[in-house]
């Protein structure tokens, strides 16, 4: 007997953008010509821009979810899954649109989502120093290093990047977190929520690349310390919540 055929799981690329007017066109080019090959369909999330990002999202075959004021790329985030999941896609891939993000990779992703072995395949810009690529400045990579790793010891995941945004997510399983964070504090609560559900995850190795340096976080997280400590905050307080589905370890040293 021959082996049935898989069905090509169907694919939502979804994009947040806040004032990426300079971007925009270059990216969501690149992004089609690279979707096309496997019949990938784009979302946009236009997070309250002000500069011309809109009119030029009007130029290009995507769907369009609008914010009337900046909500955060949380909030982005939860709209990217919701919509995912309410339309029927079988996966959802995340990427930013400041070029960042390599389209080239997708197919990458496509492959590791066709193995149908995880149900999260989170990009890491450090599990491969091979790879070229720019170095980190120096606060992000502290900040990363030693986030990842608490939430490694805490959780058992193994990962090496907790906050590439480089993301394919398992519509159907991740719609279900109930996430709520609406900042950039959102991958700490995503990354508790998905050990306490018990995906599957799994990395990919992309490659490190920082376009403007003089890009800021905003809301007062552009203050490394300040920053440091929203995002710990965030991630013990979602070990709390979920402490009953979390290793016993989760809760050391939290009240």
């Amino acid at each position: 007997m021959t082996a049935p055929v898989r069905e090509t799981p169907r694919i939502l690329i979804a994009i947040p953008v806040f004032n990426e007017e300079k971007s925009v066109d270059r990216v969501l080019g690149e992004v089609a010509r690279h979707a096309a090959l496997f019949a990938g369909e784009i979302l946009v999330i236009d997070d309250g821009s002000t500069d011309a990002t809109p009119s030029l999202l009007a130029r290009h075959p995507v769907e369009v979810i609008r914010h009337g004021k900046n909500r955060g790329y949380g909030r982005a985030m939860q709209d990217m899954l919701e919509w995912a999941d309410f339309r029927g896609y079988d996966w959802v891939i995340s990427m930013d649109c400041d070029e960042q993000h390599e389209p080239a990779s997708l197919p990458k992703f496509v492959e590791r989502i066709c193995a149908c072995a995880s149900d999260v395949v989170s990009g890491s810009r450090y599990i491969d120093e091979s790879l070229p690529g720019d170095p980190a400045p120096e606060d992000r990579r502290r900040i990363n290093a030693l986030l990842t790793r608490e939430l490694n010891e805490r959780l058992s995941l193994g990962i090496t990047d907790a906050f590439c945004g480089y993301k394919a997510y398992r519509a159907s399983v991740c719609a279900k977190l109930r996430l709520d964070a609406c900042g950039y504090e959102f991958p700490m609560q995503f990354w508790v929520q998905a050990c306490a559900a018990g995906l599957r995850i799994e990395e990919l190795a992309v490659r490190r690349i920082y376009v403007d340096m003089t890009r800021t976080f905003g809301s007062g997280l552009d203050v490394p310390d300040r920053r440091l400590a929203v995002y710990r905050e965030t991630m013990h307080r979602e070990i709390r919540r979920c402490a009953q589905r979390l290793p016993v370890r989760a809760m050391d040293g939290l009240a």
